[in-house]
């Protein structure tokens, strides 16, 4: 069941939250587990829903699910869209909290939401993910391709590494190249699978350097 389907309904009765915690949870014990077992150490992502964000309690959530588990925040980076952040006043002070702990931040989604680009200097986040519907037409739509520079470029003047989603296809990828994007995740690279197999591209080799643009 694609999360399209769920996580609306989970919103609506109240079990987002518990949802994401185990998430949260379970994503950090299973960085621990493949640690354990020789796999070097990478950095696990986990989307933040609005209602757990805006939680008062979040933070410390947060703190507690490293404390338990082990896990260095500065390998976890929690993703929250661009519309969550947008939607109410002063989302920088939970932004703050959690980067203290040493957790990376993302700004999910970007560019379909309804920010103004002027509070992006006050946010205490680390990456601007630009959401897929701007990477999918590249290189051939020429209005997604500037899109996409036009955002690369907003991030790297504020001091943000920026990821391309939905990258899937080998012109997608040289054109995030050539635009000096950071990382880049997609269906090119590989399709949802299971940890274990997880495990084996890890061992593998699987997270590439290409120039200045790393892909996973």
């Amino acid at each position: 069941m694609p999360p399209s389907l769920f996580i609306p309904v989970a919103e609506e009765i109240g079990l987002i939250s518990v949802i994401g915690d185990w998430v949260l949870r379970t994503a950090c014990l299973q960085g621990m587990e493949w640690r354990s077992r020789g796999v070097l150490p990478i950095r696990i992502a986990v989307n933040v829903s609005p209602r757990s964000f805006w939680d008062s309690e979040f933070p410390a959530n947060v703190a507690r699910v490293l404390a338990e588990t082990g896990w260095p925040a500065d390998l976890l980076c929690l993703e929250i869209t661009e519309s969550t952040i947008m939607n109410r006043d002063d989302p920088n002070k939970i932004l703050r909290q959690l980067s203290a702990m040493g957790v990376k931040l993302a700004i999910d989604d970007f560019g379909v939401g309804y920010s103004s680009l002027s509070y992006l200097q006050h946010f205490s986040v680390d990456y601007l993910k630009i959401d897929r519907c701007f990477t999918s037409g590249i290189p051939d739509d020429a209005s997604n391709l500037a899109i996409t520079r036009a955002i690369i470029a907003l991030a790297k003047n504020l001091g943000l590494q920026v990821i391309a989603e939905g990258v899937e296809n080998q012109a997608q990828l040289q054109a995030l190249e050539d635009e000096g994007c950071d990382e880049a995740q997609g269906y090119f690279f590989s399709r949802p699978v299971t940890t274990a197999a997880i495990e084996h591209l890890l061992r593998k080799g699987v997270l590439v350097e290409r120039s200045n643009l790393r892909v996973e």
